[in-house]
């Protein structure tokens, strides 16, 4: 299975909060969801998943490995404790959450451990997240681009990432956008509302089509069912060229995840 297009992400989201929102997506139709060991919501995710009784071959569940967790020896024994936590015997896809803070651990060394963690059926697709050129390249040379199924990135209209994309892209690695709603600031932009009122849309529809539109994956998150449906349209929104360009021009490299232990971006 391919990584749906659009998913539910649940980074921030807690205890009946995250099996709120779960419930509503899956009831809503969504079947991709996101989540990471760092958000301390597997549980619960598992929880929601269970109750939904949407078959498992349906649904396409990611988790994320902490960097606490990156030595060869950690790693899959941390994967087997999500798994445990998720309810579920595998998972869609397994990535690395962040390169290890300071390149303490070497992106082989967990690139190789993650690669046994699919071969051993942890996993049926692996990838990586917040990785840099370098970090992407030194994957590469573990595992082959081939193995790398997603970069999970921050990637919305006030940040376009567009080094990291074009080097993906340029491997054949696709990208997954996290936060591409900017934390809401998408509503408030003046030219993504005109974009939005002339297609009697939504500024988050518009902001996921312009993702959706360049064959990115997207994963907002909502805890209101309203938003979750709404989020949906954007499925079936096609901006022009000219729309295209006019976000394209909204680009301020704002990054809004940057943890001190990031990596220096490209």
């Amino acid at each position: 299975m391919n990584i749906p297009a659009l998913g539910l992400g649940t980074f921030r989201l807690k205890d009946q909060q995250v099996i709120d929102s779960i419930r509503n997506g899956l009831e809503l139709g969504y079947r991709h969801i996101d989540t990471a060991q760092i958000y301390g919501n597997e549980a619960e995710v598992g929880r929601a998943i269970a109750d939904s009784g949407v078959p498992r071959d349906e649904l396409f569940v990611t988790t994320k490995v902490w960097t606490e967790h990156l030595a060869a020896d950690r790693l899959i024994p941390s994967l087997e404790e999500s798994l445990a936590k998720l309810g579920l015997e595998q998972l869609d896809l397994a990535l690395i959450h962040w390169p290890s803070p300071g390149d303490a651990i070497p992106v082989a060394e967990y690139m190789n451990a993650l690669a046994e963690a699919k071969a051993r059926g942890l996993a049926r697709q692996i990838g990586v997240s917040n990785f840099t050129i370098a970090h992407m390249q030194q994957a590469i040379d573990a595992v082959g681009a081939d193995e790398i199924a997603t970069n999970q990135v921050e990637i919305h209209p006030f940040l376009h990432n567009r080094k990291v994309v074009g080097f993906a892209r340029s491997h054949g690695i696709h990208l997954t956008a996290y936060m591409p709603l900017a934390y809401g600031k998408v509503m408030e932009d003046s030219v993504i509302q005109g974009i939005a009122a002339a297609h009697d849309a939504t500024p988050a529809q518009v902001a996921l089509a312009w993702l959706l539109q360049q064959g990115f994956a997207a994963i907002p998150s909502s805890t209101r069912r309203e938003n979750l449906a709404s989020n949906q349209l954007a499925l079936n929104l096609r901006l022009t060229d000219a729309e295209m360009a006019a976000i394209a021009k909204l680009d301020r490299g704002e990054r809004l995840a940057a943890p001190d232990f990031s990596p220096k971006w490209d």
